[in-house]
């Protein structure tokens, strides 16, 4: 495998290795990230797992923040315009009938069941951390008008996209800040709900992050985190080593959560988790899939903007990398049928010292 990761790398980059070919290879690194994350035992499995919870308890908020940005956020709006469904959601989308649902379906009704998870009551003042193209943020503002929404990215691209969409549709309860998270001193008054979607696969020390959301929110505040993840296992995206393409090219200093692993560190802000659900890994596979009809559906526009980003020597190189990389996408959530790899939803609220425990819906 790893003699002929060489010469499918360089078919890759002139953008002649079939699709068929490429999901095959995936799907054969899926199964060595399986085979290289298990341990003979449970014991070693359960040492494994607490060996990373140390090291993200050892590192910074967030690493590489500059690479993340370089890698996706700072390419123009009109590629994700071209590419993303109408609300521009850069993350998974929930497709009511898999295989039937259009992307725009989709998007509207994962937004929905976020602020129905939350709770979220029109009135409320809400933050949105890591916004990206502001598709959360602005579905409030439009759903929720009395709610006052401060939503947060790293990237002034975004803030500059969410600001122009928010001004020609008339809402004034809308606030974006270009910000790095780890270390942004959080909104101006604490939030009533506190949205986090898919930014933690981002971060590192998640008991620092967590103690953040505790003061950027009110005594009765809740937390909402959406995050993809693997059912047991949790790993750093690596960037050495041919096979670790996703970490060096879309995901450097990137975390793969385990389902559990965020609960090792919620207590560090005063969270507890009063529900959580698992979205099949499909909807994310259906989600990358249908960016990729998009990307090839738009053709010359996408070569021009690939041009404009990388340069003409780059852009075959780097067409073929984002088709990969929604391909990826596509091939590990689809990986067993959606049950290995998929998306976990969480709503943590704080318990006061001998309260009990909240009541899970």
């Amino acid at each position: 495998m790893d003699r002929l990761l060489p010469v499918g790398m360089s078919l890759l980059e002139r953008n002649t290795l079939p699709d068929a070919l490429t999901r095959a290879g995936i799907r054969q690194l899926l199964a060595v990230r399986l085979a290289e994350e298990a341990s003979p035992t449970v014991e070693g499995d359960a040492d494994r797992h607490a060996a990373m919870v140390a090291s993200l308890r050892e590192s910074p908020v967030a690493i590489e923040t500059a690479a993340a940005n370089e890698q996706h956020y700072e390419l123009p709006a009109t590629f994700f315009r071209a590419v993303l469904g109408p609300r521009l959601k850069y993350s998974c989308a929930y497709f009511p009938r898999l295989g039937a649902s259009t992307l725009a379906e989709a998007e509207d009704a994962m937004l929905a069941l976020y602020v129905e998870r939350a709770g979220l009551v029109d009135g409320m003042r809400v933050a949105d951390v890591g916004c990206g193209w502001g598709s959360l943020c602005l579905y409030i503002a439009e759903h929720f008008p009395a709610c006052t929404i401060t939503a947060v990215s790293n990237s002034t691209s975004q803030r500059v996209h969410i600001e122009g969409v928010a001004k020609r549709r008339g809402f004034t309860n809308l606030t974006v800040v270009t910000a790095d998270v780890s270390t942004w001193a959080g909104p101006p008054v604490p939030v009533d709900v506190l949205f986090s979607i898919e930014m933690l696969e981002h971060m590192k020390n998640y008991g620092a992050l967590f103690a953040k959301f505790g003061s950027w929110t009110t005594d009765a505040g809740v937390a909402f985190i959406h995050i993809f993840l693997h059912k047991a296992y949790a790993y750093h995206f690596e960037t050495e080593g041919a096979s670790n393409w996703m970490g060096r090219h879309f995901f450097s200093g990137g975390t793969m959560p385990s389902a559990a692993l965020l609960h090792y560190f919620a207590g560090d802000g005063g969270w507890t988790c009063d529900r959580y659900w698992a979205v099949d890994g499909r909807h994310y596979a259906a989600t990358s899939e249908a960016w990729l009809a998009r990307m090839d559906a738009a053709g010359p526009a996408v070569r021009a903007e690939m041009v404009t980003s990388y340069g003409a020597a780059g852009a075959v190189k780097w067409t073929a990398y984002w088709r990969t990389f929604f391909l990826a996408v596509a091939e590990l959530f689809a990986y067993k049928g959606g049950s290995e790899w998929y998306v976990g939803h969480y709503r943590w609220t704080k318990r006061r010292a001998g309260a009990a425990p909240a009541a899970a819906t």
